[in-house]
């Protein structure tokens, strides 16, 4: 059964990366397979509550939900980007990164790493990634590059992405304290996550055609690693998940551009008059993504304003368990949606500038919604239909002493299969502690192992990889994209695997 249950997963990779099928196609054929599966030998799973029909459309009605309230977040991030284009903003930031280092590994650390480590801290649920592509395109990459590096430098802080939420679950299922939990989780990162910093300098150095200087930019690219890394452990040893990586973001971002100046990476050779007009220029052609981080810190932040956003929700029930909640007026793409208004607002644009740029991005989604739909409809297919469940237990049953080093691997599946790290974290923290328990194993490094797991799925999760490319113009190259980015997510849980081996063996 568990050869039955993986076969729309290896379906989909075979297709993606085998035969450089585009999501839409690939999720289609994914979510046919699982079907069938969920019908037949999985029956029995998948109408233990409803009949094989109205189970059928629970998990697509979940599926259709989900995809709406990514397209939520796509379709802004894209308009931010349309209109940054017809404004000509980004010329004016591709000059002011100029300004801060024509080393373009440099810039791919500011961006990929720096500002797509604080979106997530700060957002989350794909923003990141979907907002520091296009940045990274202005930057001189192409769009393809741009979204694998954006989708690697921000894998590291997605553990405590979005305020934290991804550790919130994982409270729920447990007997530990948010302070236990992210102390169990950053260490996995703190000590591996230089590894994705480095990927993102040599992903660079290739991508624009510098090879032959890649050994020169290494040290820059510890330090950055480094200058995230530790604000960032720090913060979750000692104050717990909400902020180790919006802070380690913020102060590590800081310092990096404060230490190339300081050695002279900027260039200085404007009169003061003219870098005065110059910054100017650079915030105006900014404004709609420093008001983006400008709504997320004080929605996110702001003592009992978080609460009563999130009290304000959009939910709905079907038989079976199935359901959904949509809180709108705490949801990333609204943020999104902010943004582009008080960007054009402060800008000065035309009251028409953006929602037209908004309309331009709603008529280039019509093969995203295709991939959301196809990928989300087998992700709730099969966890409605215990194919998941299956997975995990044979996974369990087959490792037995060695589990520990592929908790991290359970954990990317969930994140794969759903998208979200929280998802995941859902989906197997119960498994992970029940699986410890009946191995006699310490249960807290597992959970911090599957936190960790869930965070480097990110990289490869379809959903990610289909909102970033939508945003760039994309589509329909997912499978280039996903190529890269599972080798270096396969590396990054073998690591982490090891590590947790070896804290269960020597440690535990």
């Amino acid at each position: 059964m568990a050869v039955l249950a993986a076969l729309p997963i290896l379906v989909i990779l075979v297709l993606m990366l085998g035969f450089r099928w585009p999501a839409s196609r690939a999720g289609l054929v994914g979510l046919g397979l699982s079907l069938v599966l969920a019908w037949w030998p999985f029956r029995e799973t998948f109408t233990a509550e409803v009949s094989a029909v109205a189970a059928t459309a629970g998990a697509l009605a979940e599926a259709l939900f989900t995809s709406a309230a990514i397209l939520w977040i796509i379709i802004p991030a894209l308009a931010i980007h349309q209109m940054q284009v017809a404004s000509g903003a980004i010329g004016i930031i591709e000059r002011a990164l100029a300004r801060v280092t024509g080393d373009p590994r440099i810039l791919a650390l500011l961006i990929a790493w720096f500002f797509a480590l604080f979106m997530e801290g700060a957002a989350g649920f794909g923003t990141s990634a979907a907002l520091a592509a296009p940045f990274l395109v202005s930057a001189g990459f192409g769009p393809i590059q741009a979204v694998i590096l954006a989708l690697v430098g921000h894998a590291a802080g997605v553990s405590f992405g979005a305020i934290g939420t991804p550790v919130v679950p994982q409270v729920a299922a447990t007997t530990f304290t948010p302070l236990e939990i992210s102390q169990a989780t950053a260490p996995y990162h703190a000590l591996l996550g230089v590894g994705l910093a480095l990927v993102v300098m040599v992903l660079a150095s290739r991508s624009m055609a510098v090879e032959g200087r890649t050994g020169s930019a290494v040290p820059a690219t510890i330090g950055a690693a480094a200058l995230f890394l530790v604000p960032y452990l720090a913060i979750a040893w000692v104050v717990g998940p909400e902020l180790p990586t919006l802070g380690g973001a913020l102060i590590g971002g800081l310092l990096f551009v404060w230490f190339l100046q300081r050695r002279g990476s900027a260039q200085e050779d404007l009169v003061e008059e003219e870098q005065e007009s110059e910054e100017h220029s650079s915030l105006w052609a900014a404004a709609p993504y420093l008001s983006v981080v400008a709504l997320v810190l004080i929605t996110r932040l702001v003592p009992g304003l978080s609460d009563i956003l999130q009290d304000i929700e959009i939910t709905w029930e079907l038989d079976g368990g199935f359901s959904g909640s949509f809180a709108p007026l705490y949801h990333p793409g609204t943020l999104l949606f902010g943004g582009l208004l008080l960007g054009a607002a402060f800008q000065r644009l035309p009251w028409r500038a953006p929602f037209t740029a908004f309309g331009q991005a709603l008529r280039q989604v019509g093969p995203v919604v295709v991939a959301l739909v196809g990928m989300l409809g087998l992700a709730r297919v099969m966890v409605a239909a215990g194919m998941i469940d299956t997975l995990a237990e044979a996974s369990a049953d087959l490792a037995g002493g060695a589990w520990p080093f592929f908790v991290p691997f359970v954990g990317a599946l969930g994140t794969f299969i759903t998208g979200s790290a929280t998802a995941s974290n859902i989906l197997f923290t119960d498994f992970q502690v029940a699986t410890a328990r009946t191995l006699a194993i310490p249960v807290l490094p597992m959970v911090g192992s599957q936190g960790f797991g869930a965070a480097a799925g990110n990289m490869i999760a379809p959903f990610n990889v289909i909102a970033a490319a939508a945003v760039v113009g994309e589509t329909g190259k997912e499978g280039a994209m996903l190529r890269t980015t599972l080798w270096v997510a396969a590396a990054y849980l073998v690591a982490g695997g090891i590590v947790a081996y070896i804290v269960v063996t020597v440690f535990g």
